[in-house]
């Protein structure tokens, strides 16, 4: 079975947000913050911190899509959706 993981877009209405999301949603136990950038995510994805092993194969569902592409900057979700596609391990369901 495949691990799925929720994000609500409800929730990013920064790039700041964004990343509090992610850290609230993949990581679990941590005693530390992770980075706020997009390399930190990138590695986030590729799982160790918690919620699901390097390379598991995870679901991330995005409910309230559209309310995060208002929200965050053309060029920042751009590149957040090209490292999601290029993690081989995670399937990206966006929910409008």
């Amino acid at each position: 079975m495949i691990a799925e993981f929720v994000i609500n877009g409800s929730r990013i209405t920064s790039e700041k947000s964004f990343y509090n999301e992610i850290e609230k949603v993949l990581t679990n136990g941590l005693n530390w913050k992770i980075g706020r950038n997009l390399d930190a995510f990138n590695d986030v994805l590729r799982g160790g911190f918690g919620q699901f092993d390097c390379n598991e194969k995870i679901i991330l569902k995005w409910k309230n899509f559209s309310k995060s592409e208002a929200s965050l900057k053309p060029q920042f979700l751009r590149m957040v959706l090209e490292i999601i596609e290029e993690n081989d391990n995670v399937s990206l369901l966006k929910v409008h």
